[in-house]
């Protein structure tokens, strides 16, 4: 009788956390999301792109496209008198992202002396660590973020533990063409965010893992 107990309340209790988990993870991908439609853009000293992945042959992926636009249109707006392309080059790939963002902006119409490059970093933490080095040399204080909605949550973040503060322009998740591809951005957010997380309270002396 006393193990039946025992094993009931065992039961319940996994339940009782399987359920806290779930809501618990309901509550941040609806937090990451609200933060991605939230527009805070005001004129800054330069606008950050922040990189992703291009393509085997080295084009732009949709990603950086979309992301990359919407820079040259803050731009041209009058936003900010630079932007700053942001990521490194991967071992298999012909160049850097970095360089697949300064293509787009030019093809939009930025004079090259309005382009920044930043090529060294391999992940969103990277990204603020080495644009630190850039902003700290071109003695500016307000930067102005562009990435996707579903990134801007934990990118926002990264750059604030590097003493970044910034206002955000997210790029509107309707603009992302697979349907899938916005539900598993969320869900990858969503289990890097607690990775930095864990990260960050164990002081671990990593800065990329597979470009998160």
């Amino acid at each position: 009788m006393e193990q039946r107990r025992i094993s009931s309340l065992l039961k319940r209790a996994l339940l009782f956390l399987i359920c806290a988990f779930l809501l618990y993870f309901v509550i941040f991908i609806a937090v990451i999301h609200h933060t991605g439609t939230i527009d805070t853009a005001k004129e800054s000293d330069v606008i950050i792109v922040l990189g992703a992945g291009l393509l085997r042959d080295g084009r732009p992926g949709w990603a950086l496209t979309r992301r990359s636009l919407q820079g040259a249109d803050l731009w041209r707006k009058g936003m900010a008198s630079y932007v700053l392309c942001t990521g490194g080059q991967a071992e298999t790939y012909p160049r850097s992202e970095a360089v697949a963002c300064r293509e787009l902006l030019l093809t939009a119409g930025l004079p090259t002396g309005a382009i920044l490059m930043e090529e060294q970093s391999r992940s969103t933490e990277e990204n603020a660590i080495f644009s630190r080095g850039i902003l700290d040399e071109m003695e500016f204080d307000d930067v102005l973020l562009v990435s996707d909605s579903y990134h801007m949550l934990r990118a926002t973040w990264l750059f604030q533990l590097q003493g970044i503060n910034s206002t955000s322009s997210p790029v509107p998740s309707n603009r992302i063409r697979d349907p899938l591809s916005y539900p598993y951005s969320l869900l990858r957010e969503f289990l890097a965010f607690h990775w930095h997380f864990l990260k960050e309270a164990f002081h671990i002396p990593l800065t990329h893992l597979n470009g998160v």
